[in-house]
């Protein structure tokens, strides 16, 4: 099991915590970062509302993603429908295709409890 990129992230919507291996230690974990997208303008067209939060979201999950430089397993928590739209943009990502996705569902915590949290799933 060496050479293994493993990283937890807590989302919802707007907010995202990237846990992954600190540096130089492939053993220990710590937060990468966090990351706050773009919440969405009111519009009075249903089909722009819709397209500027597709946009926005695609963002938002690129901006995470980058974090995840040669990731071989992911653990995506968090509330709501959001991680599952997340591992589906991983899925759907060349870079991503042969990393292991799972998923669960948690309340926010403060970030040394996500640590633990993460750590428990690997």
């Amino acid at each position: 099991m060496t050479n293994q990129k493993k990283f937890g992230i807590w989302m919802d919507n707007h907010h995202a915590v990237v846990v992954g291996s600190a540096e130089g230690n492939d053993d220990s974990l710590a937060v990468i970062a966090h990351i706050h997208g773009e919440k969405t303008t009111q519009n009075s067209s249903e089909n722009t509302a819709f397209n500027q939060e597709k946009t926005v979201q695609g963002k938002f999950f690129k901006e995470i993603s980058t974090h995840l430089t040669n990731a071989t397993h992911i653990h995506v928590t968090g509330t709501g429908t959001a991680q599952e739209q997340f591992i589906h943009y991983l899925a759907d990502t060349p870079q991503f295709k042969n990393s292991q996705t799972s998923e669960s569902t948690s309340i926010k915590m403060n970030d040394e409890k996500l640590i633990q949290f993460i750590s428990s799933k690997f």
